[in-house]
């Protein structure tokens, strides 16, 4: 397999529309806008740790939007974890709450991660963060995620282009 280096990333002269990396228990798809990680169920705690730092350091804007029904009394305990209550209504079975998740806060990265192991003993999970990443940031963040073992690109895709130019490489 051909191998891949950060300044790979860059010599195009287009536009990245997006970065699909990770590994065989994670999967890391970068956009404009939005970060949609498939985390699968062996996964380790430690390198989803990682994955949530690095997006933070690359953009503390970055949130998560996490929706649960519970007892109301368990809104303010959500908020002790530093999530921010967007909205709740009363729904059968307790309260309907939508909080965001800011990547600003460590406790609440701390939480949101343990969030994620529970349900990963149940089964993979999907989840979606929104940020303001653009082509440096996207860049910055495969620069550090690419640290973590067997971490590589699966494809790039670049914007305004008749073909979009997938391929699949093993990082250095």
């Amino acid at each position: 397999m051909e191998k891949i280096k950060k300044n790979d990333l860059t010599t195009s002269n287009q536009p990245l529309s997006s970065i699909e990396m990770g590994r065989d228990d994670v999967n890391l798809i970068c956009t404009y806008g939005k970060i949609s990680i498939w985390f699968g169920r062996k996964v380790p705690d430690l390198v989803i740790g990682k994955i949530l730092i690095a997006i933070s350091n690359v953009d503390p804007a970055a949130i998560h939007e996490y929706e649960i029904v519970c007892d109301f009394e368990k809104i303010t305990e959500y908020e002790s974890f530093g999530f921010i209550l967007v909205s709740y209504a009363k729904v059968e079975g307790g309260y309907r709450a939508t909080f965001h998740i800011p990547f600003t806060s460590k406790k609440a990265l701390l939480h949101l991660t343990e969030l994620i192991c529970n349900e990963l003993r149940v089964k993979d999970l999907n989840l979606d963060l929104y940020w303001t990443g653009d082509d440096s940031d996207i860049i910055r963040l495969f620069d550090v995620l690419r640290k973590i073992d067997k971490w590589k690109i699966k494809s790039i895709s670049y914007k305004e282009e008749s073909q979009l130019q997938s391929f699949e490489k093993d990082i250095d």
